[in-house]
């Protein structure tokens, strides 16, 4: 598979994916030992489980969330780059908010994840 197929994918079914399917889609993107980095906390999630878990206490702080590309995916040297653009609703007001992805690959899954992003809630 592509790397910007996979990232495609990261987004349409993590991000934007059935919440019910979350570990499930986690466990096709990523590798059993991935290691996924939010500013503040490196090393915050530890295999598939752990980021579907994430993702959902995420998804879960935005109602409605929805996540799409705005720049990218850029692919290089096994590593992955992207900007996003997200939108949804916290306590009732729309909010939109944007990131950055970098990934490392490992095969056809996804390794390693750092995000930086802007606080959606502030």
């Amino acid at each position: 598979m592509m790397a910007a197929e996979l990232y495609r994918r990261w987004l349409d079914e993590l991000w934007n994916g059935d919440l019910d399917r979350l570990a499930e889609a986690a466990r096709t993107l990523v590798t059993e030992d991935f290691v996924g980095h939010w500013p503040g906390n490196p090393g915050l999630a530890q295999g598939p489980d752990q980021l579907a878990d994430i993702v959902r206490q995420g998804r879960g702080m935005i109602e409605g969330s929805t996540f799409e590309p705005a720049v990218g995916p850029v692919v290089q040297d096994g590593l992955v780059a992207a900007r996003w653009v997200g939108r949804g609703h916290y306590q009732g007001r729309p909010v939109t908010f944007h990131g950055h992805d970098l990934m490392r690959l490992d095969g056809d899954r996804f390794a390693e994840y750092w995000v930086i992003a802007e606080d959606p809630t502030a």
